[in-house]
């Protein structure tokens, strides 16, 4: 008897641990992925963790960052290829952190970022954008120690899309990692040619789509996603509704919101 009260407490211990390290996250059923975070309404930093909460808050189906790396091979979250004005790539994190974000925030990780976008999240993905490097060698290396800590941290679940305007980047990360969902930024490339080489989608800025919309409807046909950047003003907003586009990254999310119900209210 000793021996089976053991023998169900063992199951339940490893069914209660299974349970807990599952993800519950289901994106959020809407088109709009925040830029930077949230960040706008409320005055926060772009990039920042409170930003990213405020997306969360919001339930934003996505929230977009910037990932660099620091001379000592150290993943942070940032855009600009400085901080405090010191260059990046020439500086190490510790250097780097002795500047605050304007909020008090530390600079942040891209581990500490992930982990505090796994926090109380079941609704908006992570859309990692890897920014390129000119130093040989280095984007290979940033896109390995990315998707590795992903792996780390078991946050494959929350990654929506990797995104870069590297196109190297993103077909490294889907050489080393078939299951990853990656789109192309920088606008340069066809459907067809996406297609071809595995990419899940295009990230366009909206003037390209605007100027090229035949790409939308070949990219439809050829079941490539489609999101376009940096969508803020509502006639932008709106054409993109029209469009049905997948994704809509602005930094403007509550109008995104307001003019998806208007619109959705029209269609009644």
């Amino acid at each position: 008897m000793r021996y089976l009260i053991v023998l169900i407490f063992c199951i339940g211990f490893v069914s209660c641990n299974t349970s807990t390290n599952e993800s519950e996250i289901i994106f959020a059923d809407n088109q709009v992925v925040a830029h930077r975070g949230a960040w706008k309404t409320k005055g926060l930093p772009k990039n920042s963790i409170a930003a990213l909460k405020e997306a969360i808050n919001l339930k934003c189906t996505g929230s977009e960052f910037d990932v660099r790396m620091t001379s000592d091979e150290v993943l942070i979250v940032t855009h600009d290829g400085d901080f405090g004005g010191l260059d990046i790539e020439s500086n190490t994190y510790e250097e780097l952190a002795k500047h605050k974000l304007p909020n008090g925030e530390t600079l942040p990780t891209l581990k500490d970022f992930i982990l505090a976008g796994m926090a109380n999240n079941t609704t908006t993905g992570l859309v990692c954008e890897i920014k390129p490097s000119k130093i040989e060698g280095r984007n290979m290396l940033m896109a390995d120690k990315t998707v590795a800590l992903v792996k780390e941290l078991k946050a494959d679940a929350y990654i929506a899309y990797y995104i870069s305007f590297g196109y190297e980047i993103i077909k490294h990360i889907k050489k080393i990692d078939s299951n990853a969902r990656v789109l192309y930024l920088d606008g340069s490339k066809t459907p067809e040619v996406l297609k071809n080489d595995s990419i899940t989608g295009l990230d366009y800025l909206i003037y390209k789509f605007k100027s090229k919309p035949e790409w939308v409807t070949e990219a439809k046909s050829l079941g490539l996603k489609l999101n376009s950047w940096t969508a803020n003003k509502q006639e932008d907003i709106d054409w993109l509704l029209e469009k049905d586009f997948d994704y809509i990254t602005t930094d403007e999310p509550e109008l995104a919101f307001d003019r998806i119900k208007e619109l959705a209210g029209k269609t009644k």
